[in-house]
Formats: structure tokens, sequence, C-alpha cells
């Protein structure tokens, strides 16, 4: 599954702010909200997952990239169309749902247990990085943002073109493969999904008190991405978890 987070971003919340609106956002309602979509996101993986047991010799390949461009789709309708968010969020948050139950199921097949070792390694990361955050050990500076948000959109770029070139049968083994190269990027994906908590987690607050409250539902989706993209990652990270290739 591609990562980044392109829709949280001051470009896309400007346009947010445009669309107007009564009330303000509150961290507290963008924090439960944003609760609220990866619970979404969660239960539609483990249900997908559930599904798949079900039936065995599921064509995994069509319910990964089925989820994962459905989501990459709603995604940009909903960057695009903020005030769409109230509807479109809760749709990608199980969307997402529906690629990850079927990447994790996938892994657990070749590394048994490997998804729960994700899983609590997200929490884990997630938690640092919020910490570091709160106790401005790391400052969201404009050269950071700039930073995060620059790789965050190459990395994003280049998941997508290797996707599409996939459909044509080109791959990329030395990025993707068990070698150096793999390592490195798998590495720099996972530190780049982290380090858009502090992003995401400055955004809110810098709007929280004076954005319009019809973001309260398009910035935990942005928030959403985030941790998602973050157990993905380190899922892909399984060479450097188990060190052995992958299958």
């Amino acid at each position: 599954m591609a990562f980044s987070n392109p829709a949280f971003t001051d470009s896309a919340i400007a346009r947010a702010r445009a669309e107007g609106g009564t009330g303000v956002m509150t961290i507290a309602g963008a924090a439960w909200k944003s609760f609220v979509l990866v619970l979404l996101a969660a239960a539609s993986a483990g249900y997908t997952w559930y599904q798949i047991e079900l039936v065995p010799g599921r064509d995994l390949g069509v319910v990964i990239f089925g989820g994962a461009i459905a989501a990459l789709v709603v995604a940009l309708v909903t960057s695009f169309k903020p005030q769409l968010a109230r509807i479109t969020a809760p749709i990608y948050a199980v969307l997402e749902g529906i690629a990850l139950g079927g990447i994790s199921y996938m892994y657990n097949a070749q590394f048994k247990g490997i998804p729960l070792i994700a899983v609590g390694l997200t929490f884990g990361v997630a938690l640092a990085m919020l910490a570091l955050y709160a106790t401005r050990i790391i400052k969201v500076t404009d050269r950071l943002r700039s930073i995060i948000i620059g790789a965050t959109l190459g990395i994003f770029f280049f998941y997508l073109i290797t996707m599409v070139l996939g459909f044509f049968h080109v791959q990329m083994p030395s990025v993707f493969g068990f070698g150096t190269a793999g390592l490195l990027f798998r590495s720099a994906v996972v530190i780049f999904a982290a380090m858009n908590l502090l992003l995401n987690s400055d955004v809110i607050e810098r709007n929280a008190g004076s954005a319009p409250h019809q973001i309260g539902w398009y910035a935990p989706f942005g928030i959403s991405v985030t941790p998602v993209c973050l157990y993905s990652a380190l899922l892909r990270l399984r060479p450097l978890l188990f060190g052995r290739p992958p299958p």
C-alpha cells in the first residue's frame, strides 16, 4: 500500500477553510474522530482477514489492489472536497482496512505472527513520536515541515509509479528486495511515516480553535492515514525484523 499523507498539508487545510461553516475545530474532537476512523480501519481489516480464511484460494491481489486503489480515489476526492470528509473519511477508513486485511493475511502466511508485532511497533512508535512532540524535544519548524512533506510526496509518487509499472510486469527488485537498497528504502519509509505524526500534531495544534468546525472530520482523515501507513511500512520491514529474505 502506498505510503503518504499528501492531504494533510497547509494548502489542504486552507481549501477546507474556504468552505466556511460555523463553530471551530477542537483538539479533543479531532482526537476522538481520529480514533473512530482508525477503529473502522482495524475492524475492516479484521473482517477482511476473516472472510479470506472462509474462502481459501481467494485472489488476494484483487482484495489488496482493489481496496488500495479505491481508498486512493476516495482520499483524492476528500483532499479536493473537504466538505465531504464527514462522509468520505469513514469510507476511506473501511477501504484502507480491506487492503490492510489482505496484506496482513498474506504476510502472516509467510511470517507467522508478524502482523501482531507490526501493530505493537506501530503503537510504540506513535506514542514515542507524540511524546517527542509534546515535550518539544523535536520542534516542527518550517524547514522540517518542508522536508517531511517533500519526502512523503516523493515516496508516495514512487509507490504510485511502481504500482503502475507492476501492471506491465516491470519490477524493481533492488529497492523492494532483501539487499542493502531494499533495507535502506524500507527504513526511510518507516522514518518518514513516523515523522508525519509530528506534522499531523503540528497542523492540529495550529488550527484548533480557529479552523471551521467542518474541518472536524477532514483533519482526523489526515491523521488516520498516518498510523495505518506506519503499520504497513513496518509490516514491509520484515527483513530487518527477521533477518531473512522476503517471500
